[in-house]
């Protein structure tokens, strides 16, 4: 096998292609012949040493993927060879092999191409725990989307829809805003026309006819945090998702108090580990609405994985549009 080893991590440079020995599965394990690997932000965090998880030296980077299952170890019943699986990991999927805990693949229903599946788990699982559980949204209820042209942005903007809302996307450029329609946002508002001290608060009051937003799905934090949230409506839900600007922001706290509104964080990989019957059951629900049509992630484009380093490239260049996918 082959795969893309963090030996020092300092940076995507210091990436380097090796050929290793192919392992064998140990109890509860699977190893998976990967087809398809998407590149996510803490994939960029974790060579640098900048993610809150820290594994040992070497190891694999490569979040999430999918492949087929080439054996299994003891203990492991409900997964086969030439069974087809995505997964979350945290680690492994930028090679050509890697081992995965068993109880972390998700069965891929016939017609789930891998492509799809690498760019699923991550994006729509915590964009479903955010609006569906974290939020509680109800139909007909507003929600505004800020980073809305990412993978979990454009993920967001398809679950509310599918749960009947009515979805403000707000995005960095015209060509954003337009995938962002595309996906079924009701209204958009271009970053680059507003700056957080001027005219972002009043293009979210005309989009809400002066009501604000019931819902917002932050996944980018920084300077645009502060006036979002005077924007938002009495009794709104402020979704804290991650900080993709960099910068985490700072909120006075008589700003839920005014507005009888609710800072909510949201860590789906905790939830997944605290509570792993509802989360099992919601990505039942997520792989059923895949196969209705209701939901499909956004894929900017495919790659080699031998151009890994690009791709880190395009990602840190913030051209992505929803998910960038490496294929073997």
């Amino acid at each position: 096998m082959h795969a893309w080893l963090c030996e020092n991590p300092v940076g995507v440079d210091a990436l380097i292609w090796k050929e290793l020995p192919t392992p064998q599965p140990g109890a509860g394990q699977v190893r998976v012949r990967i087809e398809a690997a998407s590149l996510n932000f803490p994939d960029l965090l974790i060579v640098q040493n900048k993610y809150q998880i820290k594994p040992p030296l070497p190891f694999v980077p490569g979040a999430e993927f999918a492949g087929v299952v080439e054996a299994v170890g003891d203990g492991v019943t409900h997964l086969k060879p030439g069974q087809a699986v995505a997964c979350l990991a945290g680690t492994g999927g930028f090679a050509t092999h890697t081992l995965a805990p068993a109880a972390l693949c998700m069965p891929l229903p016939p017609g789930f191409g891998s492509v799809d599946a690498a760019a699923f788990i991550m994006t729509y699982a915590t964009s479903h725990h955010a609006l569906v559980d974290r939020a509680q949204l109800k139909a007909g209820e507003t929600v505004l989307v800020l980073g809305a042209a990412g993978g979990v942005g454009t993920a967001a903007i398809q679950i509310a829809k599918a749960m009947g809302a009515r979805v403000i996307a707000a995005a960095s450029s015209e060509d954003k805003c337009a995938l962002c329609r595309a996906q079924g946002a009701d209204v958009t508002i271009n970053y680059s026309e507003h700056t957080p001290q001027g005219g972002l608060r009043e293009a979210i009051k005309a989009a809400t006819e002066g009501k604000g937003p019931d819902v917002v799905y932050d996944p980018v934090g920084g300077e645009f945090a502060e006036p979002v949230f005077r924007s938002i409506a009495w009794r709104g839900r402020y979704l804290v998702v991650g900080f993709a600007s960099g910068p985490i922001p700072a909120l006075p706290l008589n700003l839920p108090l005014l507005k009888g509104a609710s800072l909510v964080g949201v860590f789906w990989g905790d939830f997944a580990k605290r509570e792993p019957k509802a989360n099992a059951a919601m990505m039942q629900e997520l792989a059923q609405w895949y196969g209705a049509g209701k939901i499909k992630p956004v894929i900017d484009g495919t790659m080699p994985m031998s151009e890994l380093k690009a791709a880190y490239a395009r990602m840190g260049s913030r051209a992505v549009k929803g998910k960038l996918v490496m294929v073997v």
